[in-house]
């Protein structure tokens, strides 16, 4: 599948371009480097050519979105063995974002590499998030069709996944908790409370269950591999209760 995958997005010949110290920044010698000047070339450059239209990154956008959400999903399930299909989803929206790529793009100095045409780059498009988000996609699709899944997977590894732990703080996407407070709390003076009903496993592995109750009974448990994790797993639980109540 790799194989035929590779043939069919491949390009021939050459760009005569000297992109070594991308290559340096990405971990990756390209065998045939026309892959990454066509991963760096923006539309309006792939048109602006005197000699006839130059082939642009779109399609190797669609490639690299595909390369991206297969190894980030195969990573977290690595990373989270425990966590439900539901929450590895969010997550993989969250480091598949635009604004996880644009941070990314950024911490290889991307759009200093970018081929633009004149009228482009007046208009600041050097600068575009898009321009930006999708010629970084299209990159993880050179590397992949140049070497394969091993160096495509390492690239992302390098590039993407230290990222996560930054992005998962973000208040709105992973503290359960504080939503939760908010919406008991819209309805009263009532706060929820959470309280450990379960201890399990040595030391150095524990997993906690945590039960959180308002409105006078249990809302929702969960659990984790240490209590905030347990909390924030009930709070999310208690969420999905209240926005799909029991039928009478």
């Amino acid at each position: 599948m790799a194989g035929f995958l590779r043939r069919l997005f491949r390009l021939g010949g050459g760009s005569g371009d000297t992109l070594h110290s991308l290559e340096k920044v990405i971990g990756h010698r390209f065998r045939d480097r026309s892959l990454l000047t066509r991963a760096l070339s923006h539309r309006s450059y792939a048109l602006s050519g005197s000699g006839g239209p130059r082939e642009s990154n779109e399609r190797f956008e669609f490639l690299g979105d595909a390369v991206l959400g297969f190894v980030m999903s195969d990573y977290l399930m690595e990373r989270y063995p425990d966590r439900e299909e539901g929450e590895l989803s969010r997550i993989k929206s969250l480091i598949i974002s635009r604004k996880a790529l644009k941070e990314a793009a950024d911490g290889i100095g991307l759009s200093g590499y970018l081929l633009l045409s004149r009228a482009e780059e007046k208009t600041g498009g050097r600068g575009r998030f898009s321009i930006n988000t999708n010629a970084f996609e299209a990159l993880i699709a050179a590397v992949y069709l140049d070497g394969g899944l091993k160096p495509a997977r390492r690239f992302i590894h390098q590039s993407v996944v230290p990222l996560l732990d930054t992005l998962l703080k973000d208040e709105d996407f992973f503290n359960y908790k504080s939503r939760l407070l908010e919406r008991v709390q819209s309805k009263g003076e009532e706060s929820p409370r959470y309280s450990v009903v379960e201890e399990s496993g040595p030391d150095h592995d524990k997993s906690f269950t945590v039960a959180v109750s308002f409105y006078g009974k249990e809302q929702g448990r969960g659990t984790g591999k240490n209590k905030k994790e347990a909390e924030q797993s009930a709070a999310r639980a208690a969420l999905s209760a209240l926005d799909f109540p029991p039928s009478n």
